[in-house]
């Protein structure tokens, strides 16, 4: 199951809470410039995608997807592309819509499933560029977000999409809100994502007015009563339960019809062991996975004060494999 060598922490960076809050909040690397580029959708509202800003159009493209209240300035998207700097790539991150630091106009909000704003920046890339060279890369949410388009798009996935990348994946989600919503997880992760998702919403709280419930969303502490309350009524689904269902990634894997790379460590505590697609790895020539002991929740760092990461360089080297092959 594990493709190439093992990855192993450093002495100091031990347990997978650790493994996982060192990152964004410990974790040190240049910040490589960017260009921004606002795009107009075809709903009236915006996204915005951020170039690094050292672009060659003769070069192979990687898009980068980010995780749940993440951006372009997350600290494993910021290390993605140094990566994709050093081997001369371009680099697009596409901003789910609101964390870019703007609140986007509609009341639509991204989540886990949502796979219609990726559908249509790719495709102006690839109507744009028919001879492109195309690799995505999504960590946690942005992983789920990117399988479930290859798998809604399995055979007509367009040619210049080479390969992918899915880094700590929820590839249950209702395994994994659980996970979040109990313990310790509850007090270190859980209330920490809502906090910002709540300001998000009131920041638009007139578009909300009678859509749903501001008040109980606002005092919302877990994943689960946000998702009821928030997340599936705005979606269009019947309630937190249809979301994870509809929205997870593991089930659709089989549908796949491009190289895919699954990197997820064992430990991670918002994803358990058990919620690791192995059968359906195992049954597809265009998978492969690398599911190690250690890592944590798209941590996986090395080198001096943790200032790399293996899961990030492992995945660069996977693309060029398929892009440059």
């Amino acid at each position: 199951m594990t493709i190439g060598p093992d990855y192993r922490p450093p002495w100091w960076y031990r347990g997978r809470h650790l493994q996982t809050l060192w990152g964004p909040l410990l974790r040190r690397g240049r910040q490589p410039p960017f260009r921004r580029e606002r795009v107009e959708t075809p709903d009236g509202d915006f996204l915005d995608l951020d170039w690094l800003a050292s672009c060659d159009r003769d070069v192979p493209l990687a898009v980068i997807l980010h995780g749940l209240e993440g951006s372009s300035r997350s600290h494993y998207v910021s290390g993605l592309l140094r990566e994709i700097d050093q081997v001369g790539w371009r680099g697009l991150v596409v901003n789910f819509r609101s964390c870019s630091g703007e609140v986007n106009r509609s009341r639509r909000m991204y989540h886990s499933g949502e796979t219609e704003d990726l559908d249509f920046v790719l495709g102006r890339l690839t109507a744009g560029e028919p001879k492109l060279r195309l690799g995505l890369v999504g960590v946690s949410l942005g992983g789920n977000v990117a399988l479930k388009w290859l798998a809604e798009h399995g055979d007509q996935t367009p040619a210049q999409v080479a390969g992918a990348v899915a880094i700590s994946t929820p590839f249950d989600l209702a395994a994994c809100a659980a996970a979040l919503d109990r313990g310790l997880n509850r007090a270190l992760y859980t209330a920490n994502f809502l906090s910002t998702m709540k300001i998000k919403l009131d920041k638009k709280a007139a578009l909300y007015e009678g859509v749903i419930d501001l008040p109980a969303a606002r005092k919302a502490k877990t994943f689960a009563q946000y998702d009821r309350l928030v997340t599936a009524p705005l979606g269009g689904f019947a309630n937190e339960r249809d979301y994870w269902v509809r929205s997870s990634s593991g089930p659709l894997l089989p549908r796949i019809r491009r190289p895919t790379l699954l990197i997820n460590a064992v430990n991670d505590p918002f994803i358990p062991a058990s919620a690791l697609p192995r059968a359906a790895i195992a049954k597809s020539r265009w998978l492969e996975a690398a599911f190690v002991p250690e890592g944590g929740h798209a941590g996986f760092l090395e080198g001096p004060l943790g200032a790399r990461s293996w899961a990030e360089a492992r995945a660069v080297e996977f693309l060029r494999r398929h892009l440059l092959g």
